[in-house]
């Protein structure tokens, strides 16, 4: 049994991949800020900006635990806007470093994180450089938070350069959402510029802990980054239609599906495995 930090497992995304890590058999630890909503697993309150707390927290706390085969990073001011500019930037960064380099010390060589759709150039008032986007041009950030995100995707690659036998991956997770959340979807419709933001894309919790559970079992070395969407949008208009009068001078990159999504997931699904298995049009 791999035994599994998760920082921010009471959070969105992080209590799914809890109970998904579970549900498959490992061993799970949640180190957050904020007590869990329900008790899946053992649980510490840390605080993830002070270097000794998160050194011990993925060394093992007293009889919580002792020690652990990889960490998944989740914890963070999960979106700009929240906090000011400043706070955002520092609590993301420093929080991210701590984890990294408490996990090179303790000789943890499994590391998945929570990076980032808003690298990308969110929220498109610049348009993108064509659709649908994928990870192959360089990070657009148009905040302080999604900065705090592709200088931690370039820290990972500076700690895999130290060390490496270290995998590092970085999620760039699209909008997460949960099934209450899809009776609003329909309503979308109405107006193309509402969603437009992230190419009308979005990632089910669940499927955001299957992408976590594919990138630990992901046989490799060094830093890598993945976007990772539900394989259709949000909107049941087509692409094209919605291309044609948000976006209308973008290229294609590629022939894709009326509804498929514009935030690219192949790299995801070629090199992890990745399989998105939830839909919001099966909920509403």
């Amino acid at each position: 049994m791999t035994r599994v930090v998760v920082t921010g497992g009471s959070g969105k995304v992080g209590r799914a991949c809890v109970r998904d890590l579970l549900e498959q058999g490992y061993e799970v630890v949640n180190l957050d800020a904020v007590p869990p909503k329900e008790a899946l697993c053992p649980f510490t309150q840390i605080d993830l900006t002070d270097f000794g707390q998160t050194m011990e927290g993925l060394s093992g706390i007293d009889d919580r635990f002792d020690g652990a085969d990889a960490v998944v990073h989740l914890a963070a001011i999960p979106a700009p806007g929240r906090h000011p500019n400043a706070v955002i930037f520092e609590n993301n960064m420093v929080s991210t470093y701590n984890v990294f380099e408490a996990a090179r010390r303790v000789g943890i060589k499994n590391v998945v994180w929570a990076s980032s759709e808003t690298v990308l150039g969110l929220p498109f008032d610049t348009p993108p450089p064509y659709a649908p986007v994928d990870e192959e041009y360089p990070g657009r950030p148009e905040s302080a938070y999604s900065l705090s995100k592709l200088l931690s995707e370039e820290m990972a690659k500076q700690f895999c350069r130290w060390d490496p036998e270290l995998k590092i991956i970085g999620l760039r997770f699209s909008n997460v959402m949960e099934v209450d959340a899809y009776q609003a979807f329909p309503s979308f419709d109405a107006n193309a510029m509402q969603r437009k933001w992230n190419l009308w894309a979005y990632i089910d919790a669940r499927d955001a802990a299957q992408a976590i559970r594919k990138s630990l079992e992901y046989q490799a070395t060094g830093a890598d980054v993945f976007i990772i969407a539900n394989s259709d949008g949000v909107m049941t208009r087509p692409n094209a239609e919605l291309m044609a009068e948000v976006f209308p001078d973008v290229p294609m990159k590629k022939e894709v599906g009326p509804h498929e999504t514009l935030l690219s997931i192949d790299k995801a699904r070629r090199l992890l495995g990745y399989d998105p298995q939830y839909t919001w049009r099966d909920e509403v």
